[in-house]
């Protein structure tokens, strides 16, 4: 049984007001360091881990480190855990876009197996990465607990696969920076312990769920 504990990186510059991050290397701000910190602390409380894996953005590794500083354990970086390329639409806002862009911008919103950013990924492609991801961690560590260091939009791809729902589920997932998600997969299938878990984080977490498809926070 190997126990995928997945987290996305703490908070950056571009999360409120919401910017298409991407493939931007945004360091973390003092909010984002304080919350790697919280979590690599919740997590040396907890059984002990095997392996580290972050995407290879700055944000990650930095969030990685918080956590291998608290648990005594490596971090590696690798580049199937890497962000969506959201190609010409990285580092604008959504405003931007949607004026620049708007049919695309709109079906993103509701149908986003459909869109590709000029330049950039399609769902396909992010889905395709990070799927090989859990296959490699998986043939590593068939029987441990490894941490996974990724990006709202990497998040939602692993989601997807572990789960086995479709493209257009990408919006169902709600992935607060240094959340807790919990899945175990072993030969018996997958099961879930739990998804987007903040309680570790002693402040509120710093966007909530709207109760649309998905904040435009977490999206970009």
């Amino acid at each position: 049984m190997t126990l995928l504990v997945l987290t996305r990186h703490g908070h950056v510059e571009g999360i409120s007001p919401p910017r298409f991050r991407g493939r931007h290397d945004l360091p973390l701000t003092p909010a984002g360091r304080n919350q790697a910190r919280q979590l690599g602390a919740f997590l040396a409380t907890r059984p002990p881990i095997d392996a580290v894996y972050t995407s290879p953005l700055s944000r990650c590794i930095d969030t990685g480190a918080a956590i291998a500083a608290a648990t005594d354990v490596g971090a590696t970086a690798i580049p199937e855990l890497e962000d969506i390329d959201y190609g010409a639409w990285t580092g604008k806002t959504h405003e931007e876009v949607e004026r620049s862009d708007p049919e695309r911008y709109a079906l993103w919103w509701h149908a986003p197996q459909l869109v590709r950013p000029p330049k950039g990924d399609s769902l396909q492609d992010l889905v395709a990465r990070t799927a090989e991801a859990v296959r490699q961690i998986i043939d590593r560590h068939p029987q441990g607990r490894v941490v996974l260091v990724g990006h709202d939009s990497s998040n939602r791809a692993l989601l997807l696969t572990l789960l086995d729902l479709p493209l257009s589920a990408f919006w169902r997932f709600e992935q607060s920076p240094c959340n807790l998600t919990e899945i175990e997969v072993s030969p018996k299938g997958v099961r879930v312990h739990s998804i987007n878990e903040t309680l570790h984080l002693q402040e509120r977490p710093l966007h909530q769920g709207s109760g649309q498809p998905a904040s435009k926070e977490q999206a970009s």
